[in-house]
Formats: structure tokens, C-alpha cells, sequence
């Protein structure tokens, strides 16, 4: 685990080398000054010059200016180090994120992948800006101190040697107790977060169904988890304060009294009152340091099951790769698929997809209409290769899709969905996702065949206009036409529309399909409708049921062989809700 974020320190590893041996060095100048200090308390007991207090002087004021450089330049490198290891890290996430095919998607929910690359990155930020800087700091604190103590008082100083194990012991058994308490909270953060992103995406759903006392008692239950186990951690986290200072007033108790009756048995000869202000300096850093590490433990415990749970997502491999020698050109929109059966995992008892035989020419319309949960998205999924198929073939071009580089053979097929993402930005920002050098004029030709052109030019900034984030200031159907004109840009060889055409009018969804067929006739054009008259005009219909095909044929032959098709029919066109337009 430590191997693999440590791949993410990256060009910021001399940043990261340079903080430990800044510190090292303001550690030592720091155990020095009392040392110095003792000396120059025992040369004024003896009654030394000016001379000899000036020296001092000079000495302690240039060692603490050494000391203060030090401790600036080891800030100014930690700064760097460990913030620009938290962005390599957050890089190396959403990376590893967009490698990943919608199986590995499924495997993680998206407030968990939000929470990972936010809180968690964060966390792990925070201790590795510790390790490098204070977790240094503390231990050579802790050598350097003891053995100069040992030096200045001789024997007192193992007093620090009974302390010590005594508030290791202790702050050990608090770690101990609060790391599966951490462990448990950063599952409770993802429904957390699940919990808010569903709301605010759903809000207007919320609203209109009155549901905001059902959402905030979900909210609440969700936060109250995260607050119960946070206060159960942060309770025995509480030991560890009273715990170090009783531990140092036991240590200043101890040094004090065995000083003090030094001092007074012997006169001041064999102990003076310099080495009792070293000592007293020494103790308070040696347990001060411990007092560091315990924090340090703490905040390693929480970064720790962060740093499990980044590791896990970067651990995470692809389950499509290219094959040793891809294929990039696609020549041809046809389609094949045969015996094609799917699984979403394997663990599936039932097959999503069952035995697909279907094949479609180059530049054919082909509709698909089949009953919600029938597999009509499943299926053209296959199609860009966003999942592999668990059974048969399928082919584009003639050749097996796992045969093509996965970037060229996704670069060919454009997906429209029905609930297609427009992202904050201006209206031409948006369309270039599909061809980032279009021109204006080819956006705007595009935008027509879409019949987008119409709306667009309504707005006072034309293409100009910006896009909130999800597309929130245009209407459902304005989304839909941005989205099909995205996806014509990319002028691709396979066009999916998956029930795309929904919030449109029949009137205007009949034009879209016109445009098609008069603008774009050598692409393959699937459309996945509710709507019969979204489909009734293709080459080819296929009536999808259960993960199978229940029919394939023309509109006329499908309502004479079909029952479902012809039940379809009949309740739209009898019921008065659709027309044969």
C-alpha cells in the first residue's frame, strides 16, 4: 500500500527529502540551546565576566536563528511536498476512474468515488505532511533530548526511561480502541454523501412529491451514524491530553524533587541550578514529542483505512484492454451479433442478454422496442464495447470489437441517452465535445440537423450561452437536441439513440429522423423509442423481451406476426396517444 502511494510523490520527491533533513537539523540546533543554556546559568553561579556571558549570547541568538531557518525552510518544503503529492494522488485517481469499463464503475457507488478523492486524499494529505515534517521531528526530539539529558544530569535522566513506557503504553491501548471506529466512519461518510448527491440531483422530485421531511430524516440518520462514531473516537481520543499531562507534572514532580535535594545535599557541587533548568527543558521536550506522536498516531489511523481505500481504487484494474495488435480503422458501420448472451457479473444467476442473433448493414435504420427491463440499452451497450459479451460474437465492421483499439471503436459510435449529461460551459463548448475542432458553421449545420439551431439562436447570447452544470437552465428537450448534435459532430460510423428522442414533440422528433435519412445515410442508425412513430419508418424493428428478440421485420410485417408489437401499436395509436406521423 505504501508502494503505491508513494509512486504518486513523483517530481516532488526532493521536496520530500529536504523537509526530514531540515528538520533533523532544527532538532539538533534545538537539543543544543539548552545544553548552552545550562552552561551559561552555571558560569554566572560561578561568577563569570561579561565577556564570557556575551559569547553565550551571541552563540544562543545565532543557534536560534539557525534553529527559526530551519524550521521555515523544512514548513516551506513540507508545504510543497505534500501538497503537490495530494494532487498527483487526486490525478492519479480520476485517472485510474476513467480507465475503468461500467463493470468496474458498478463496483463502486459514486458518493464512495467522491468521497475517495475528497475526504480521503485529504486525510492521507495530512499524514503525509506529519510523516515527513512532525513524525521526523518527534522521534529525533525524543533520542536527541534523552541522550543529552543523560549527558547534562547523569542518572536523572532515567527517569525518562520509566515515563516513557508507561505513556507509550498508554497512548497505544488509545489507538487501539478508536482504529476500528475510524475504520466504521468512512463507510458511514459514503451514504453520507449518497444521501446528499441523491437529494440535490432528485430535488425537484423531492419537491414535487413533498418529501423533504423523508429526506432530512434520511439525511439526519445518515450524519447522526457519522456523528455517533466520530464521538465515540473523539471520547477516548480525550485520554490522550490528561493522560501526557499527567505524565509530564509526574516528570517535572521527579526531576524537581531529585534535583532540588541534589542541590541542597551537596551544596550546588555536584548539581547546579543550570543543570536543573536543562533538565526541566529536556523533559518538557521529550514529552512534548510524545505528546506529537500520539497525534501522529491518530491522524495515521484515520489516513490509514483512507489510504486502503484510495489504494483499493487505484488497485483496481479494467476489465477491457486492448487486445497485443488492435485494429484502429473501423471500415463500416454493420453490425453482427452472434449468440450473443451477457451477464453483469458473475455472479448473475440469469443472463441479462440470451442467444442475440441480429444483424444489421452498414447505414441501415434499425428500431428497437421492447418493454422497460426488456435489455434495449444493454444490448447497444455492447455495441462501443462498454461491457464485453459473456457468450458468442459481436461484430462492427466485420470484426470482433474486442479486436479494435477501444478508443478508436468508441470514437465511431456516438450514444445519445435519454438523460444525456450537458456540463457547465458555453452551448459551443458543449457541441465540441464531439469534434473540438468544429467551426462555428459546422456546429451551427449540425445544430439544424438536430433541430437545435432554432432554440439556440433565441437566447441572447446564441452559442455563447452558457450551460449550468447537468444542463439545468434548458428544457429537457433543448438537452436532448444539444446531445444529438454533440453526437453527429463526431461523425461516427454507429448512431444510438437510446430513447433519446423522448422529451421532444412527435413533429419535431419526425424531422430529426428526416435529417437522418437525408444528411447522414451511410451511418448506422439505432433508435431505442417507446414511441412507435419514433421507429415505425425503419429498415429493420426489433421487439425486445426478457433479454431475448421477440420479433425482427418491418413495421408492416411485425403487425401482422407480432403480438407485442401490434398490442404496442394499437394502445398508442386507438388510445389516441400517438399518430402514424
Amino acid at each position: 500500500m505504501l508502494k503505491k502511494l508513494a509512486a504518486s510523490i513523483r517530481e516532488y520527491k526532493k521536496a520530500s527529502i529536504l523537509t526530514p533533513l531540515f528538520v533533523s537539523l532544527e532538532v539538533v540546533i534545538e537539543c543544543i540551546i539548552p545544553l548552552l543554556t545550562a552552561d551559561l546559568i552555571n558560569e554566572i553561579e560561578g561568577g563569570c565576566g561579561l565577556d564570557v556571558i556575551a559569547r553565550y549570547g551571541l552563540l544562543l541568538v545565532l543557534m536560534a536563528a539557525l534553529s527559526l531557518t530551519m524550521g521555515v525552510l523544512s514548513g516551506h518544503y513540507c508545504a510543497i511536498a505534500s501538497a503537490g503529492f495530494a494532487k498527483n494522488l487526486r490525478h492519479d485517481l480520476f485517472y485510474r476512474v476513467q480507465d475503468f469499463s461500467f463493470t468496474n464503475i458498478d463496483k463502486f457507488s459514486t458518493p464512495s468515488l467522491v468521497t475517495r478523492l475528497t475526504t480521503d486524499v485529504s486525510n492521507v494529505q495530512m499524514a503525509f505532511m506529519m510523516i515527513i515534517r512532525t513524525a521526523v521531528r518527534c522521534p529525533f526530539m525524543l533520542i536527541f533530548a534523552f541522550v543529552m539529558s543523560i549527558r547534562l544530569g547523569g542518572p536523572l535522566a532515567w527517569v525518562f526511561a520509566v515515563i516513557i513506557p508507561l505513556l507509550a503504553a498508554g497512548l497505544f491501548s488509545i489507538i487501539f480502541k478508536t482504529m476500528p471506529l475510524f475504520r466504521r466512519v468512512f463507510r458511514k461518510y459514503d451514504r453520507l454523501n449518497e444521501s446528499v448527491q441523491e437529494n440535490v440531483k432528485g430535488m425537484r422530485v423531492v419537491k414535487s412529491f413533498v418529501r423533504e421531511e423523508y429526506e432530512q430524516s434520511k439525511f439526519n440518520t445518515a450524519a447522526s451514524d457519522v456523528r455517533d462514531d466520530f464521538t465515540r473516537a473523539e471520547k477516548i481520543l480525550a485520554l490522550n491530553t490528561p493522560l501526557m499531562q499527567f505524565c509530564i507534572y509526574c516528570c517535572m514532580i521527579c526531576i524537581s524533587f531529585f534535583c532540588a535535594k541534589l542541590v541542597i545535599s551537596t551544596g550546588g557541587t555536584t548539581l547546579g541550578l543550570g543543570t536543573l533548568s536543562g533538565m526541566t527543558t529536556y523533559s518538557m521536550q521529550i514529552l512534548m514529542s510524545m505528546m506529537m506522536v500520539s497525534m501522529i498516531f491518530v491522524m495515521v489511523t484515520m489516513a490509514g483505512e483512507s489510504a486502503r481505500r484510495i489504494v483499493e481504487v487505484l488497485d483496481e484494474q479494467p476489465t477491457l484492454h486492448n487486445c497485443e495488435q488492435p485494429v484502429y480503422d473501423i471500415p463500416d458501420g454493420s453490425i453482427d451479433f452472434d449468440g450473443v448472451s451477457f451477464r453483469y457479473s458473475e455472479d448473475a444467476e440469469k443472463m441479462a442478454l440470451a442467444n442475440i442473433d441480429l444483424h444489421i448493414a452498414s447505414g441501415q435504420t434499425v428500431g428497437i422496442i421492447g418493454g422497460t427491463g426488456s435489455s434495449k440499452t444493454t444490448m447497444v451497450n455492447l455495441i462501443s464495447r462498454l461491457y464485453d459479451v459473456t457468450e458468442g460474437s459481436l461484430k462492427v465492421g466485420g470484426r470482433d470489437v474486442r479486436e479494435y483499439d477501444i478508443e478508436s471503436l468508441r470514437n465511431s459510435v456516438a450514444v445519445v441517452l435519454q438523460k444525456n449529461v450537458l456540463f457547465s460551459g458555453t452551448i459551443k463548448e458543449n457541441l465540441r465535445w464531439g469534434d473540438p475542432n468544429a467551426s462555428d458553421e459546422e456546429m451551427q449545420r449540425i445544430c439544424r440537423l438536430a433541430m437545435a439551431d432554432e432554440f439556440i439562436r433565441t437566447f441572447p447570447d446564441g452559442y455563447d450561452t452558457y450551460i449550468e452544470q447537468g444542463g439545468a437552465n434548458v428544457s429537457g428537450g433543448q438537452k436532448q437536441r444539444l446531445c444529438i448534435a454533440r453526437a453527429l459532430l463526431k461523425k461516427p460510423k454507429i448512431l444510438i439513440l437510446d430513447d433519446s428522442t423522448s422529451a421532444v414533440d412527435t413533429r419535431t422528433d419526425a424531422m430529426i429522423r428526416k435529417a437522418f435519412r437525408e444528411e447522414i445515410p451511410g451511418t448506422t442508425k439505432i433508435i431505442i423509442a417507446q414511441r412507435i412513430s419514433s421507429v415505425q419508418d425503419a429498415d429493420l424493428i426489433v421487439v425486445m423481451e426478457g433479454g431475448t428478440i421477440n420479433g425482427v421485420g418491418s413495421h408492416d410485417e411485425l403487425l401482422k406476426t407480432n403480438d407485442i408489437y401490434r398490442e404496442v401499436f394499437e394502445s398508442q395509436t386507438k388510445g389516441g396517444g400517438d399518430d402514424n406521423a
